[in-house]
């Protein structure tokens, strides 16, 4: 059977949906909410009671604990956006990734697989696509650190409220907190007997139930138990097996018991499990190249670039993605007097599982990436003393204990149709026999077989070759922290903090490459083949052969003249040296990019110790005045800390120093690469001047800002590995505001909105050359979220209430540059140009518009329709290098619109 592959024309080109740019409305969830039902909620400490009220115009504030005391959130001098329970209900989010859609401040992106979640805050964010990479947005989940973003991206259990503090929070929070944290509150188990219960259908045969249940064990303890499944057909199509991606498919539950012996002290101990197991995440074509024409030609497909919203992939692998999070934790409070100490310990593990394929087609070239095999175990410990004196000083001082054990493992293999697509990239014909036809394959294999003096015939490229990467990490940290406020005069107040951390890592590399062409140093053999040609060439010329002499001829030439070979030889083998590694003189050097998974460079060794020991102090200065019962200002300086990061990823090399050295001593891998083995520690700084007004029918905060990190590490995919490196600085100045107003009872009108301008002072050695000075063309400009809610109160005592919210985004460029599109000239310089230009037709903005209907009824029976991206706008969300297909660019796409019904009962 005989395959012809057609050639094609035009380049990738895709439409971004444009939504409707006219004002539409959320829920005013953000940060000035000020329903009654959240204050008496916080001020009878009854967590039942959340959700009961009724009266939203009493102008009562919401109680926030983001200084770790409780005040209104008028009070609290940060800049922090509350999301309620009542809003995570109406609005049906479900995880992290939603509540992105109600605080434009926060963004998430989940890419390759759930392991690969980033959240970013202001635009700072760290990539989640290697587990080496702790976030610089620490999520909090009652008072305990989750230390990467795939430990809590399931769906939000027992919610009471999520807080989103925005810039560096180190004085007040223990770990990697340097540009924001993300801090979820639950509901305490209530001595009241209550509960809910929650089902909801909708498209993509969606089903998603919930229960909560708590009530009095004793009179001196409560518990409570929440559970919940989420179900839901993959909204992309396998047309290689038929399969659906990107479902859901994921339950949790979490038990909680409150013991209160006495009214100075409590204890709370929570147990919660989740598990994923879906089909995550699928990867779309959007621009083609000749390497797409070789993956047809070895029977494999890739989607139509020209409709990447026709959501159809093509992969020869399930994208399975199994996720497990379980952990337990204990909160103690103790009141001594005007004094209350807490101590919070937990511990917790997060495994992941999860096959992908490498290449993103249905082309049998690789067996897939294992990503899984990872596993985290994380103990944390946490010890604060806090006043609440009458006078005019209140402190809290604290301490803190982190303990990490990370594993991590993956492997590529090669599959069937390699070798076939490897001949066809080396110049073997766009045709698919069968058997096949690999002669240039068996052409190569033949040629370095003669120069090295090694049988390599039927070696290259055979399935079963491949990497397989082994990384264990152990982290281990301490911090001390504190604030002390003084009160100079009635409303003026002081607040001084610091944080002292200290933080060691170790890392152990056991990784190995059975692939066998990767393995060959081409520029030793190209050395030796321009030898052999130079020398035959020159003494054909002597001879006066016309042509290159054969060995014999060489040797007897050698044996009759040895002054004259001697010096022939001399010259031949000073050029070969001086032009082995000039791709005009070698033609093997071309064959690098077929170099996919070179051997890796493990450690320790005698040269790197794969450890890194960091410590900083990070600070807080604030002055804040209450102008009036009504209007209060602050001013404040803070810094952030983030420790060194390893590289746990395949493409983890030694420092250019390192791997010198390691050449040095003759302990270096063939092809070792100077590259990024660690990422050096992140340093934070923002300046923020801010107003808070609530005069009851209307509220409104404004905030200014200047941020900036210096070191921020980074993570870019060049399409066969990643780029660990640091920004030398990057900063951004800012404004945000949110506010409402209710101009007549029922309704409530919202807007928050977050204007950036990011640049990087300093990044000469990015992976698309010096953008020193340049803009951040990934992060948005303007965002924005407007709301509405109408809340009728009906004849018979029930409620209508109908709610929406859009969420807007300005156009911005998904990736900074394409690191494959860098052109490496012949002297080793790079062309930076074309990285740049080919990302630029990748842009995205972002109209989306949520709503809900609700008929509340007075029994606690709640009916909703809902809707979110309801205007259906679908854009790429971030772009890449195809792996193993240079010239062509991969992508994923945001989630369509989805709709459906749910009932809630709650009593």
């Amino acid at each position: 059977m005989t395959k012809t592959v057609s050639g094609f024309a035009g380049s990738a080109r895709f439409v971004l949906l444009a939504g409707v740019a006219t004002l539409a409305f959320p829920v005013a969830a953000q940060a000035q909410s000020t329903d009654a039902q959240d204050a008496q909620a916080q001020t009878n400490s009854d967590a039942d009671n959340y959700s009961d009220a009724q009266d939203a115009g009493t102008g009562n504030e919401i109680i926030v604990t983001a200084t770790k005391r409780e005040q209104t959130l008028q009070e609290t001098p940060v800049a922090v956006s509350v999301t309620t329970a009542e809003t995570i209900e109406r609005a049906q989010i479900r995880d992290v990734t939603d509540l992105a859609s109600v605080v434009p401040s926060l963004k998430v992106s989940q890419n390759q697989s759930q392991f690969a979640t980033r959240y970013s805050i202001r635009g700072f964010g760290t990539d989640g696509n290697n587990l080496g990479l702790e976030p610089s947005v620490a999520m909090f989940v009652d008072g305990v650190y989750r230390s990467r973003a795939v430990a809590q991206i399931s769906d939000l259990p027992d919610i009471q409220r999520v807080e989103v503090l925005r810039g560096p929070q180190s004085t007040l929070f223990g770990k990697n907190a340097s540009a924001g944290v993300i801090s979820i509150v639950t509901r305490e188990p209530s001595f009241d007997f209550g509960g809910s219960v929650e089902a909801s259908y909708g498209n993509y045969d969606a089903m998603v139930v919930k229960g909560y249940l708590t009530g009095p064990i004793t009179d001196t303890v409560a518990a409570s138990i929440a559970g919940g499944y989420n179900r839901r057909d993959g909204y992309l199509t396998n047309a290689y097996n038929g399969d659906d991606v990107n479902d859901r498919n994921r339950y949790f539950v979490r038990g909680q018991l409150l013991l209160e012996p006495s009214d100075t002290f409590k204890f709370r101990v929570i147990g919660d499990y989740d598990a994923i197991n879906e089909k995550c995440c699928g990867v779309l074509n959007v621009q083609p190249s000749a390497a797409t024409l070789a993956i047809r030609a070895v029977g494999g497909d890739v989607n139509d670039y020209r409709t990447p919203f026709a959501d159809v992939i093509y992969s020869d692998v399930v994208p399975d993605s199994k996720v497990r999070n379980w952990g337990v934790s204990g909160q103690g409070d103790l009141e001594l007097g005007a004094l209350t100490l807490t101590s919070i310990t937990a511990y917790r593990q997060t495994k992941l599982n999860a096959d992908q394929d490498v290449d993103f087609t249905s082309a049998r070239s690789a067996t897939g990436a294992n990503v899984g095999q990872a596993k985290l175990k994380t103990f944390t410990q946490e010890l604060r003393l806090a006043s609440d004196f009458d006078g005019p000083v209140n402190f809290l001082v604290g301490g803190y204990y982190f303990n990490e054990d990370v594993n991590t493992a993956d492997q590529i293999v090669y599959g069937e149709d390699f070798r076939e697509y490897a001949n066809i990239l080396i110049g073997g014909p766009a045709v698919v026999t069968s058997p096949p036809n690999d002669f240039a394959v068996d052409s190569l294999e033949g040629t370095i077989s003669a120069l090295t003096g090694q049988n390599y015939i039927n070696k290259f490229f055979q399935p079963g070759q491949g990497f397989f990467n082994r990384m264990t990490q152990k982290d281990e940290a301490f911090s001390i922290f504190g604030n002390v406020d003084f009160e100079v005069t009635d409303g003026l107040t002081i607040t001084l903090g610091a944080n002292y951390t200290d933080d060691r890592k170790k890392v152990v590399t056991d990784s190995v490459s059975t692939d066998v062409f990767s393995g060959l140093d081409l520029t030793a053999i190209g050395r030796t083949a321009i030898y052999q040609q130079g020398l035959a060439t020159q003494v054909g010329t002597l001879l006066g052969l016309g042509r290159l002499a054969t060995g014999a001829e060489i040797q007897a030439f050698a044996g009759a003249n040895p002054a004259a070979f001697a010096a022939v030889n001399t010259g031949v083998q000073a050029f070969a040296a001086a032009n082995a590694r000039n791709p005009a003189v070698n033609p093997l050097l071309a064959l690098r990019p077929l170099q996919f998974l070179p051997p890796f460079q493990n450690c320790p060794n005698a040269v790197e110790d794969c450890r890194t020991h960091d410590s900083d102090w990070s600070y807080t200065a604030r002055i804040a005045y209450e102008i009036s019962p009504t209007l209060n200002m602050y001013a404040s300086y803070a810094t952030g800390f983030k420790a060194s990061s390893f590289n746990l990823s395949r493409d983890s090399r030694p420092t250019e120093a390192d791997a010198a050295a390691l050449r040095q001593q003759g302990l270096a891998v063939t092809n070792l690469a100077a590259g990024s083995r660690f990422a050096e520690p992140e340093d934070s700084t923002v300046y923020e001047l801010g107003l808070k007004g609530n005069w009851g029918l209307a509220a409104a905060n404004l905030t200014f800002f200047q941020q900036s990190i210096k070191n921020f590490q980074t993570n870019t995919f060049t399409g066969t590995g990643f780029i660990f490196s640091n920004a030398d600085e990057q900063s951004t100045f800012g404004v945000e505001f949110d506010g409402y107003v209710r101009p007549i009872k029922p309704l409530t009108l919202s807007l928050a909105m977050t204007y950036l301008d990011p640049k990087y002072d300093s990044f000469v050695n990015s992976p698309f050359g010096d953008l020193s000075g340049e803009s951040i063309v990934t992060i948005p400009k303007l965002s924005a979220v407007f709301g509405a809610q109408w809340d009728q109160e009906l004849g018979n005592g029930d409620n209508l209430i109908l709610r929406s919210d859009f969420s807007y985004s300005a156009p911005v460029q998904v990736v900074q540059g394409l690191p494959g599109f860098i052109v490496i000239n012949p002297d080793g310089s790079r062309d930076f140009g074309p990285a740049l230009a080919a990302a630029r037709p990748f842009r995205a903005e972002v109209n989306d518009l949520n709503a809900s209907i609700t008929y509340a009824m007075q029994n606690g029976l709640e009916v909703s329709l809902w809707g979110r991206n309801l205007l259906d706008d679908r854009n790429i969300t971030t772009v890449f290098d195809s792996v193993a297909q240079k010239g062509s660019i991969s992508g994923y796409s945001n989630q369509p619109r989805t709709y459906g019904v749910s009932a809630r009962f709650k009593f």
